[in-house]
C-alpha cells in the first residue's frame, strides 16, 4: 500500500513539474529569451531562474499555477550587486577612505539609480505583473524596476557565475554612472545639513510635516526643516523622505546665500 501511495505521489509531483514547465515555456518564447540574452550579454542555461527573477508577486494573484515571485532572487542579487560595486570602488579608488567608498556605493546601488538603469535596458518588456498593476504602473514603477533588476542580477549569478554578473553590473550600472563623475555628487542633503549644524555647534535639524495633500495612492507631502527655533527651508515630495531631502536642499541654498 505504501509503495502504491509513493508511486501516486511521485506521478502527481511529476505532473505538477511538467505543468509548471509548460507554463514557463508559454510565458517566455524562444524569441523572447533570445532578446533577454542580448540584454544580459550572456547565454541562458536555466531559463527558470529568469522567469522567477522577472515575476512580480502581483502576477501570482492571477496565475496560481506559478507560485514563486522574484523576492528571493532580489535578496540574492542585492548582495551580488553590493559586492561587485564595493570591489570595483576598492580597486578604482585605492587612496580613498571607508567613508568615501560607502557613500559612493550607496549612490550607485540606490533604488533610483537601479530604476534608471532598468529603464535604459527596457527591462519592463520582460517583467511579469498583474493587470491591476499594469493599469497603475507609473506610480510604483521605480520600485518594481529596481527590484526586478536586482533579481535579474541574482539569476545571472546562479546561471552563469559571479564573473558574468559583475560584467553585467559594470556595463549597465557602473560604467554609465561613472563616465561623467555624477556618482561622486553627494545628493544626501539631509546628511550635508546635519554636518553643517554639527560643525557650527547648532541644534540638529528637525523635520516637521506641514501638510499632506492628494489621494492615498498619490500623496504630496510638504515638510519644513528647523534648526532650533529657526525655519531653514521647506520642501515637497511624493513621500516624506523625498520631501525632507528637498527641505534640506532648500536650507543649504539659503545658508549658501547668507554666507556669500
Amino acid at each position: 500500500m505504501s509503495n502504491l501511495l509513493s508511486w501516486i505521489f511521485e506521478k502527481l509531483k511529476q505532473r505538477e513539474i511538467k505543468k509548471k514547465s509548460e507554463i514557463i515555456s508559454q510565458i517566455f518564447s524562444s524569441k523572447k529569451l533570445a532578446e533577454l540574452e542580448k540584454v544580459i550579454g550572456c547565454s541562458i542555461k536555466n531559463k527558470s531562474y529568469y522567469i522567477q527573477a522577472l515575476t512580480h508577486r502581483s502576477f501570482l494573484e492571477e496565475n496560481n499555477d506559478y507560485d514563486i515571485s522574484n523576492e528571493r532572487l532580489e535578496f540574492l542579487g542585492d548582495s551580488v550587486l553590493s559586492l561587485s560595486v564595493a570591489e570595483y570602488l576598492f580597486d578604482e579608488f585605492p587612496d580613498k577612505d571607508e567613508g568615501f567608498l560607502t557613500k559612493v556605493r550607496a549612490k550607485l546601488v540606490n533604488k533610483m539609480t537601479l530604476a534608471e538603469a532598468a529603464e535604459k535596458i527596457k527591462l519592463v518588456r520582460f517583467i511579469l505583473i498583474s493587470n491591476n498593476v499594469k493599469n497603475t504602473f507609473l506610480p510604483g514603477a521605480k520600485t518594481i524596476l529596481s527590484d526586478g533588476l536586482e533579481a535579474l542580477i541574482g539569476a545571472i549569478y546562479l546561471d552563469n557565475g559571479l564573473k558574468e554578473a559583475r560584467e553585467f553590473i559594470e556595463r549597465i550600472l557602473i560604467e554609465p554612472n561613472t563616465k561623467e563623475g555624477v556618482y561622486l555628487i553627494d545628493e544626501n542633503f539631509k546628511s550635508q545639513l546635519l554636518e553643517y549644524a554639527q560643525a557650527n555647534r547648532l541644534d540638529n535639524p528637525s523635520y516637521i510635516v506641514v501638510s499632506e495633500e492628494g489621494p492615498q495612492h498619490n500623496r504630496t507631502f510638504t515638510i519644513k526643516v528647523m534648526i532650533g527655533d529657526v525655519e531653514y527651508g521647506i520642501g515637497k515630495g511624493k513621500n516624506k523622505k523625498s520631501a525632507e531631502q528637498n527641505a534640506a536642499h532648500s536650507a543649504l541654498v539659503k545658508i549658501d546665500s547668507l554666507n556669500n
